[in-house]
């Protein structure tokens, strides 16, 4: 299993690279912020954030790093994956990567670089799958032309036993305003409670001059837990942290009517709540432009 990801989330911002061979060689990559390059999905991924504006512009996501783990089949795969990520990324990849007795389907390491394109930053809240040779490319573009074109790029030169799967969806380019805003970062609440943190209002002040800029569009707010505790408890607790954030943002000056709140609790993972870094990725605010 093979994840590589960037270490600021949001739902809106990020595409996931998952690929899975046979044992399974899992390779995930989460792109981040608000265009493409951060994401997640499954148990492994790759994130890679482009960058964000507020009020002025501001590279939150564009200095993010972009975290390699999981396992591959041999030293030359993970060294030339990470060759490829350092040349997109530069030093903003952090290695955890290991090498362990995976088997793969044919050309898979070829697949595997290929799949990794600048343009995946087009997308937000991106997520890429290579299950075995199921390409299964998930998030948002701004236009139906990126979204044909990613297709094109994947699926160009792919042996006949490969299938790509266009899951990307056309959303409105005020949800771009609000993605870049967020840029993948989580909105820190006290722990379990919903009391925000001065690092989650100070994300907030960002996400109320973005949402100032959306033309009076709705939007939902939407709080998400880990799965740590009772199921009820954390569905009760992701409402509570949603009508928080809704409560600031309107002291921030917004119209509390253009804001409706949804809790989820744990039922819309991110990542995988096995480890620390999920379960903290898994407690987010998303944002969702109506």
């Amino acid at each position: 299993m093979l994840l590589i990801k960037e270490k600021m989330w949001n739902k809106k911002s990020f595409i996931l690279f998952k690929i899975i061979a046979m044992r399974s060689v899992f390779l995930s990559v989460v792109l981040g912020v608000s265009s493409f390059a951060n994401a997640e999905l499954a148990s492994t991924a790759t994130s890679i954030t482009p960058p964000v504006t507020s009020n002025q512009p501001v590279n939150h996501a564009v200095n993010a790093p972009v975290v390699a783990s999981g396992t591959v089949p041999d030293d030359a795969t993970k060294q030339a994956l990470l060759g490829r990520l350092r040349e997109l990324y530069g030093d903003r990849v952090v290695d955890q990567l290991k090498v362990g007795n995976v088997r793969t389907p044919p050309q898979w390491s070829q697949i595997l670089m290929s799949s990794i394109q600048p343009n995946l930053k087009d997308v937000t809240q991106g997520r890429l799958d290579i299950s075995g040779s199921n390409i299964t490319l998930r998030g948002n573009v701004t236009c139906d032309v990126t979204r044909t074109q990613l297709e094109k790029q994947l699926g160009q030169g792919l042996p006949t036993a490969y299938t790509v799967n266009n899951k990307l969806e056309v959303v409105a380019p005020e949800q771009a305003v609000v993605d870049k805003a967020l840029a993948n970062r989580i909105v820190e609440f006290q722990s379990g409670s919903a009391v925000l943190t001065p690092a989650g209002q100070n994300i907030l002040n960002e996400i109320a001059v973005a949402l100032s800029k959306v033309g009076g569009r709705s939007v939902r707010i939407i709080g998400h837990t880990d799965d740590q505790g009772i199921p009820a408890t954390n569905l009760t607790l992701s409402l509570a942290r949603a009508n928080a954030v809704k409560t600031y943002l309107t002291q921030k000056g917004l119209h509390a009517e253009s804001m409706t709140t949804q809790g989820l609790g744990s039922t819309k993972p991110l990542a995988d709540n096995a480890t620390d870094d999920g379960r903290r990725r898994n407690r987010r605010i998303e944002f969702d432009v109506l």
